[in-house]
């Protein structure tokens, strides 16, 4: 449900509010004085905070006010630079956006006129790319657990690939192959090497549901049963570690156990798969002090660590496929709350807004931390370490804690949380029966409504039950 608005004083953001608020709002610089998208995180690339705080070059106090709260913002411009960044840093790689970190027709439409492919792992995923014609051979097709329905959506539309994840599904996807075609496939093997911010979203080791084990012989055996398989064309192997990954070094560890097995398959079946798909994970930064993991970073890593296993195993070098999600999206997005209360305990200040775990899920799942800041007025007052929570009825129920809100924090005002476009339009619940809170999307001056607002009549015609 959409807050009513109330009234305020909209004055400028000076740098002494800045600072009161937070820290300075401008857009941080890399080393030669250009502006980048991961520079600027955990804000997008046009957020500022002067005169007044925008993003897109739209004052986001016009966003609550015309489209309520909460309420998402995700910066086209953001989007596209980001996309750009990884076709930069891995001009003969192909880069394939994760749906599943946020999807909507408006997003999947930017990534196609960005010349990128898209990773699905739904036929709901899949349904959002045909709505815009997305390409279907620049479409990758992955989940633990594909329904036949799925699989048969992904055939039928021509999909380019489709990540194998385990046995079962080798003869269940031949059989929906039509005469005369063969499905390109690539099988999603296990390096058994662990990475990622929380156990719950590492998903490279042995133990998980994910993938084809190399140590129990399931991958070797993947491989026999898809070359039986004159519907399926087997051309290279795939792997994910996880996500929110900072570093590079687990990729490198990826790429010397998968150019490892490209080499057994080799040796043992006399064929060199062309493909070798790193998936994705790559981490961003959530509070203003982080770093995430760019483009650069992960590219010269990576590219090294292919080049100098194949040489040593003497194997042509695979075209490399990365698959990256939050890093294009997370920093992109941020979200609007307006504040319903603030109570001041013994121990702590509690800033409850109008939004909560229903929109952001990730705090209570994953121990994921954000920061905050105040928009729409001046403060003078100093910052304090403030417990963000949200309206559900649950006590772990937080957006963000020790988020840097001024002392006289109070009801009617609107926060901004940044680094909101990834997992959260996408995980987003109706818990309580609260409706999801739209997506605005800005560019160059204009904002436009791409998904709306969940509203109680949508939940009720769900409700067959009378």
């Amino acid at each position: 449900m959409s807050t009513a608005p109330t009234t305020r004083t909209v004055v400028r953001d000076d740098d002494q509010t800045r600072e009161a608020n937070g820290g300075p709002g401008v857009l941080r610089r890399d080393p030669a004085g250009s502006r980048t998208p991961f520079a600027a995180e955990p804000w997008s690339a046009t957020t500022r905070f002067q005169p007044v705080a925008s993003t897109g070059g739209v004052p986001l106090m016009d966003i609550a006010e015309r489209h309520g709260t909460p309420v998402y913002v995700v910066d086209e411009t953001d989007v596209r630079a980001r996309c750009r960044a990884f076709r930069t840093a891995l001009p003969d790689a192909d880069i394939v956006y994760a749906a599943k970190a946020f999807l909507c027709r408006a997003m999947a439409t930017w990534i196609r006129q960005e010349g990128l492919g898209l990773d699905v792992c739904s036929g709901g995923e899949l349904a959002i790319a045909r709505s815009v014609g997305f390409p279907a051979e620049r479409i990758v097709f992955h989940g633990n657990a594909k329904t036949p329905r799925e699989l048969l959506d992904a055939v039928e539309y021509g999909v380019g690939r489709i990540v194998v994840d385990n046995l079962a599904e080798i003869p269940r996807l031949a059989g929906l192959v039509p005469p005369g075609r063969r499905q390109k496939v690539l099988l999603r093997v296990v390096p058994d090497i662990e990475a990622g911010a929380h156990a719950s979203i590492r998903t490279g080791g042995e133990g998980q549901k994910f993938g084809l084990s190399i140590a129990t012989g399931d991958a070797a055996a993947a491989v026999v049963r898809v070359l039986r398989q004159p519907e399926l064309h087997l051309v290279g192997l795939h792997c994910h570690l996880g996500s929110q990954i900072l570093a590079a070094e687990p990729y490198e560890r990826a790429v010397r156990v998968m150019v490892e097995q490209l080499a057994r398959i080799r040796d043992t079946y006399g064929i060199v798969l062309p493909e070798l798909d790193l998936g994705g994970g790559q981490g961003i930064a959530y509070l203003p002090d982080g770093h995430g993991l760019t483009p650069d970073e992960f590219a010269v890593t990576v590219a090294k660590a292919v080049r100098e296993r194949c040489a040593a195993l003497d194997l042509p070098e695979p075209r490399l496929t990365v698959e990256p999600g939050r890093s294009i999206s997370g920093p992109a997005g941020l979200t609007l709350y307006r504040v319903i209360a603030v109570k001041r305990t013994l121990s702590r200040t509690l800033v409850a807004v109008d939004g909560g775990m229903s929109d952001n899920p990730r705090p209570s799942l994953y121990g994921a931390r954000y920061t905050a800041r105040l928009i729409g007025r001046r403060s003078a007052m100093p910052v304090r370490p403030t417990t963000l929570v949200g309206h559900h009825c649950e006590a772990g129920d937080v957006i963000a804690e020790g988020a840097p809100l001024p002392a006289d924090i109070r009801a009617g005002d609107v926060i901004a949380v940044p680094a909101t476009g990834a997992y959260h339009h996408s995980m987003a619940s109706t818990y309580n029966l609260t409706g999801r809170p739209p997506v605005v999307a800005v560019a160059d001056g204009a904002a436009r409504v791409v998904v709306r607002r969940e509203e109680i009549d949508d939940l009720l015609r769900r409700d067959v039950g009378l």
